[in-house]
């Protein structure tokens, strides 16, 4: 076989290699635009004092009507236009109102702000701080032109023009969404509330996932069903077992709540999902059964990789089945567990619904995810609740850190 000169073989490696990445690009284009760019945006209003309503730029506002009646020739009224800043604290500058008057309508005397061109009425109104409201009123009167049931002054809309800057595209930045976050007399305890709710929930996940896959892991009638029965937590609609959850621990009509007192374990009723830190506990242990299934389902099917011959030599040494547990098995699933731990860690701390079906973020439950609504929606605090979601984001990124500096000083190991 003929060998391609050294020469050769490097420029057809670069011609594969700028063929390769021609082929990756729209993948790559398209990732960047569905996930980096909304990051990047998060992180510009982060930095911005930017509330519900700055969402769109403040905008004049004119809306026209007809005080009086003009149904023949001769006849006498007034235009009044309502008039408005959108936004109730950024200022409009160089405002403008413009209307066409339509033929056989003459105006009375204009306000000093206005002049008339023809039919076309102009009005300027100057700067307006925010909130301003006002009305304007230009007396109108029918001539010999005006023609009853087609002569209409408000068939032509009126139109308000201004100046205004949009902070959302603008260059001025702040610190002070951080530091509101930060001085925040609560963030400690819903930092806290996230972590503990992140760790035992996602801990607690895997270890009933790999009880459960060990339980399944042997043959035996009804096993089918049972690993149905299993998935049924991750499968239904979090809206439902949410609710069901509520009304069977609700604290006096709750199903938990009845046996428990009559078991003589509880001398009154228990508000779950109401006392701290019950309530913190519950929604974790919500998330533990919910989510343990897909743990189950991972490390089954890993288990089921694993060689039988191992665990015959060792039952003919006499190992125990811990011994078999821990020396043989843990090994083998430690890949697959590893995986697991990130995934569902990184989940959990993202995790919004399930608390906030269960809760609403209070009794102490209020976790960050909660704290990005609450800010952006509930306060109307966007820049406020950007800023959390970047806290968010920047402990997952501590965390990713350490776990794969971890993973690997262990794989060293």
């Amino acid at each position: 076989m003929n060998k391609l000169p050294p020469g050769e073989v490097g420029a057809l490696q670069r011609q594969e290699t700028r063929l390769a990445w021609g082929m990756l690009l729209p993948t790559i284009a398209s990732v960047s635009f569905i996930v980096i760019l909304p990051l990047l945006a998060i992180f510009w209003i982060s930095f911005k004092p930017v509330e519900l309503a700055d969402l769109r730029a403040p905008a004049p506002l004119a809306r026209e009507g007809l005080r009086g009646k003009l149904t023949a020739p001769g006849d006498a009224a007034n235009i009044e236009y309502r008039l408005r800043n959108s936004h109730s604290s950024r200022a409009i500058a160089s405002v403008e109102l413009s209307d066409r008057i339509p033929i056989g309508i003459a105006l009375g005397e204009l306000d000093p702000r206005c002049s008339l061109d023809g039919q076309e009425l102009r009005c300027s109104l100057g700067d307006w701080e925010g909130g301003h409201r006002e009305r304007l009123r230009i007396p109108v009167a029918a001539t010999d032109e005006f023609i009853p049931g087609e002569t209409d002054i408000r068939a032509t809309e009126a139109v308000a023009t201004g100046d205004s800057e949009n902070i959302l595209v603008n260059f001025q930045f702040t610190v002070e969404n951080f530091i509101r976050v930060f001085d925040a007399r609560d963030f400690w305890s819903v930092l806290w509330a996230t972590s503990f709710y992140t760790v035992f929930g996602t801990i607690g996940a895997l270890v009933v996932g790999l009880f459960a896959a060990l339980l399944l892991n042997n043959s035996f009638p009804g096993r089918g069903f049972l690993r149905g029965l299993f998935l049924f937590p991750y499968v239904a609609p979090v809206i439902a077992v949410a609710f069901t959850w509520v009304t069977l621990f609700d604290p006096f009509s709750g199903s938990a709540n009845a046996m428990l007192q009559q078991m003589g374990l509880a001398d009154g009723p228990i508000n779950f999902f109401g006392e701290r830190p019950l309530a913190l506990i519950m929604v974790t242990v919500f998330e533990i059964w919910r989510y343990f299934p897909l743990s189950f389902l991972f490390i089954l099917a890993r288990m089921q990789a694993v060689d039988a011959d191992m665990f015959e030599a060792a039952d003919m040494d006499g190992a125990s089945p811990f011994q078999k547990f821990r020396y043989l098995l843990l090994p083998q699933l430690f890949g697959i567990l590893s995986v697991l731990f990130l995934l569902r860690f990184i989940w959990t701390f993202n995790k919004f619904d399930d608390i906030f079906l269960l809760t609403g973020g209070n009794a102490g439950t209020r976790t960050l995810t909660v704290n990005v609504y609450e800010q952006a929606f509930a306060v109307s605090d966007i820049g406020a609740g950007a800023a959390v979601a970047v806290v968010i984001f920047c402990c997952l990124l501590v965390f990713s850190v350490f776990y794969f500096r971890a993973l690997r000083h262990e794989e060293e190991l």
